[in-house]
C-alpha cells in the first residue's frame, strides 16, 4: 500500500462496524484513499468496542477509536434502552472530538457503530458520505443517508439520495489479485496439494449451519475422492471436528475459523461457495472468481438474495435457495464437471465487477474533504 503525502482541509473519519460485513469495507476504504495520495495521518476509523474491529483494525497502519455501542433489537426491550444509553454517551465524545479536530468529511460504511459519528457530523455540520454496498441498504445507511451530500452505491438502484454509482469498497489485495498468475503461490500458502480441484467454502465472520452441513455432506461423499480439496471457513459458529469424515488417502480437508487474507482464498479458488453478504459478492465479482452462492434467507429485507441476483441474473454466479444442501452439491459437481460453464461465469463475473477497480469511491470522497 502506497503511503500518500496529498492534504485535505482536516481528518477523514471512516465508521462503521461491529462485524466483519462492515470493518472490511471500511479498511478498504480507507486503503483506496491512500491508494489515492491521502496521508495516512489523515485518517482515523471509528468503531465500536465489542466488534470485531478491536482485533482488525490493530493490524493496519490507521489510527482507530473504539466507542462503548451496541446494537439494537428491532422490538422494543431492555436491550432498547442500553442501546439509547450508550448512543447518547457515545455521540457526546464524538462531538468534542469533532469540536476539536473539525474533520473534512465523516464515511459512514452502516452498522450500528456509525450512528455516534454520523449524528456528531450532523450536529457539529460536517459533510457526511454515505457508502453502501448492499443493494438493499440497511438502517443505519438509510437514515445517514438523509444528512449525506452524497451516497456511494456499489449497486445503481439502491435508491438511496444524491446517489453516485462507483462501486464496492474492496480491500487492496482482493483488487490486485490476477487468479491465472497467482494460483499457484496463492495454493502453496494454503498448504494445498497440487493437481487437485480447490473449493473454498466460506460462510461469513460468524459462519453459516447450512454451508457447514453441506460440507459434511460433501465429504461423506467424496471421502475417497483423490483429486478434490476443500478450504472450509467455518466462522465462529458452528465449529465441528469433522476427522471420521476424512480419509488422509482421499480428498484433502482443512479448516479455519476465520482467514484474515482473504485474497488467498481467492486466487486459489477453483470453485467459492459462499453466503450473498455485500463483500462476497463484490470481492467475487471484483475477481472473475466462478461461485456458488446461498443467500441468507434470515438477512434483513432479504438483502442477500438481492445482492446475488445482480450476479445471477447475468450468469455471474449459481445461486441455491437457503437450506437446499442436495442443491449446492449439485451445483458444486456441475461447475466441477463443465470448465466451459466454469469460465463463462468468471468472464461475466469480471466483467460486473469492473466498476470496483476504477477508484471512483475515494475519488469522491477526497473531492469533498479537499
Amino acid at each position: 500500500m502506497t503511503m500518500g503525502t496529498s492534504r485535505v482541509r482536516g481528518p477523514i473519519v471512516v465508521t462503521g462496524g461491529g462485524t466483519a460485513g462492515h470493518v472490511l469495507p471500511a479498511i478498504a476504504v480507507l486503503e483506496g484513499l491512500v491508494e489515492q495520495g491521502c496521508a495516512v495521518g489523515d485518517l482515523l476509523y471509528i468503531g465500536a468496542q465489542r466488534g470485531v474491529e478491536t482485533r482488525l483494525l490493530p493490524m493496519t497502519p490507521f489510527r482507530h477509536e473504539f466507542l462503548n455501542v451496541v446494537g439494537v433489537q428491532r422490538r422494543f426491550s431492555r436491550s432498547t434502552i442500553t442501546f439509547g444509553v450508550k448512543l447518547f454517551a457515545a455521540t457526546l465524545r464524538t462531538v468534542g472530538w469533532f469540536r476539536r479536530q473539525r474533520p473534512s468529511v465523516i464515511v459512514s460504511v452502516g452498522g450500528y457503530a456509525s450512528m455516534p459519528a454520523v449524528i456528531a457530523a450532523k450536529v457539529v455540520r460536517r459533510p457526511i458520505v454515505v457508502v453502501s454496498y448492499d443493494r438493499i441498504p440497511g438502517r443505519a445507511s438509510r437514515l445517514a443517508a438523509r444528512w449525506a451530500v452524497a451516497s456511494a452505491v456499489a449497486f445503481d438502484d439502491s435508491g438511496l439520495p444524491n446517489a453516485r454509482h462507483v462501486g464496492a469498497p474492496l480491500r487492496q489485495a482482493v483488487l490486485k489479485i490476477d487468479r491465472i498468475a497467482d494460483a499457484s503461490q496463492a495454493r502453496e500458502r494454503l498448504g494445498v496439494p497440487p493437481n487437485r480441484f480447490l473449493v473454498v467454502v466460506v460462510g461469513g465472520s460468524l459462519g453459516s449451519g447450512v454451508l457447514n452441513d453441506a460440507v459434511q455432506q460433501l465429504l461423506r461423499d467424496r471421502r475417497e475422492d483423490t483429486e478434490l480439496a476443500i478450504f472450509h471457513v467455518t466462522g465462529a459458529r458452528d465449529v465441528w471436528t469433522p476427522d471420521s469424515l476424512v480419509d488422509e488417502h482421499g480428498v484433502w480437508y482443512r479448516r479455519a475459523e476465520f482467514v484474515d487474507d482473504v485474497a488467498n482464498l481467492y486466487a486459489a479458488a477453483d470453485l467459492l461457495v459462499g453466503r450473498g453478504g455485500a463483500s462476497t459478492v463484490h470481492e467475487v465479482a471484483a475477481t472473475g472468481t466462478p461461485a456458488v452462492l446461498v443467500p441468507w434467507s434470515g438477512a434483513a429485507d432479504d438483502h442477500q438474495r438481492e445482492n446475488v441476483r445482480w450476479l445471477a441474473e447475468v450468469g455471474a454466479a449459481v445461486t441455491v435457495d437457503d437450506g437446499d444442501i442436495n442443491g449446492i452439491l449439485a451445483a458444486i459437481e456441475q461447475l466441477r464437471a463443465t470448465p466451459e460453464r466454469r469460465s463463462a461465469v468468471s468472464t461475466s463475473a469480471r466483467a460486473r465487477g469492473e466498476i470496483h477497480h476504477r477508484g471512483g469511491l475515494a475519488s469522491l470522497v477526497l473531492s469533498i474533504g479537499s
